[in-house]
């Protein structure tokens, strides 16, 4: 493939970002086009950059993206609000428009995790969007964030966060928290070991994440918007076995959706663990959201 930095602005933040086009010269574009957003400490590199390797041979152009205060992107670190994120999609939506090798008319978001929540929340606001794919996404983040803990942590992580409500109205400031308080890796033991082993391989991944960030992640709730999406075509892809973030959360998502829509449950498949180009449950991923593009993004 062929890639080329193509940093935007968010809220008057500028946002790192590559554009990675097929490596066909040219011949077959304006290419359809998928922002493919990555999920909880959203870097380009996890998991963009690995559907751009995929979708880039089959004739998509892909935008990945450092979302603000994570990468290379500015803005303050450890803020990770989706509500923020969503703005931060619109805007690569509108640096899309700008680039003539690809076909804004035919443009379709991809979100992983957190970020299947997120593009779900762009989309529902933004007509712009021709189909929208959630992929082992979150629906609701009270439910989804609870489902991580038990009952000690869970209300230890509640305790915390209207403590720091009171700090923040008094001091401006909100407490840095490690991540994994947050989002709760080690009742999920293959996500822990993937997480462990593979993501940390990322620079400045595992930053800590403030508690403010926390209080907008439990108010974050996709489910509410997805009908919006319809006539849209929405495609709704979950681990059967995602300890991480329930089943529920797909099977609230398409519930809510409206028609067009499409569940697909990876059976004895988790959250993460299958996530490497060569694994045959990626592969199957692909193949699935290829024939889910290519009847979306039919050019008109």
């Amino acid at each position: 493939m062929t890639t080329r930095p193509l940093p935007f602005f968010s809220s008057g933040l500028r946002l790192d970002a590559d554009l990675h086009l097929p490596e066909d010269g040219g011949e077959h574009a304006p290419y359809p086009v998928v922002l493919a957003c990555s999920g909880y400490q959203g870097q380009k590199t996890i998991h963009p950059e690995r559907f751009a390797r995929a979708l880039n041979p089959l004739g998509y152009a892909v935008l990945a993206f450092d979302y603000r205060g994570f990468g290379l992107s500015e803005g303050e670190r450890g803020r990770l609000v989706p509500q923020e994120w969503a703005e931060d999609v619109r805007a690569g939506i509108d640096r899309i428009g700008t680039v003539s090798e690809v076909d804004a008319g035919r443009l379709a978001l991809v979100g992983w995790g957190l970020g299947g929540g997120v593009v779900v929340a762009e989309a529902a606001e933004d007509p712009r969007v021709r189909a929208v794919a959630c992929l082992n996404g979150i629906a609701d983040g009270t439910r989804s964030t609870r489902n991580m803990h038990d009952e000690a942590s869970w209300a230890d992580l509640l305790h915390r966060i209207e403590a720091d409500r009171g700090r923040r109205a008094s001091t401006g400031r909100s407490e840095l928290a490690d991540p994994w308080d947050i989002v709760r890796l080690n009742l999920d033991d293959r996500t822990d070991g993937y997480v462990g082993a593979e993501l940390y391989k990322t620079p400045g991944f595992g930053s800590g994440v403030t508690l403010e960030s926390a209080d907008f992640l439990l108010r974050f709730a996709p489910e509410q918007v997805v009908e919006r999406i319809s006539p849209r075509p929405l495609l709704v892809l979950h681990g059967a076995h995602n300890d991480l973030h329930k089943p529920v959360e797909a099977q609230a998502m398409y519930e809510h959706a409206r028609e067009p829509k499409r569940l697909e449950l990876l059976e004895g498949r988790g959250h993460t663990e299958w996530m490497f180009d060569d694994d045959p449950t990626f592969k199957h991923v692909v193949d699935v959201l290829d024939e889910f593009l290519g009847t979306a993004l039919i050019a008109s």
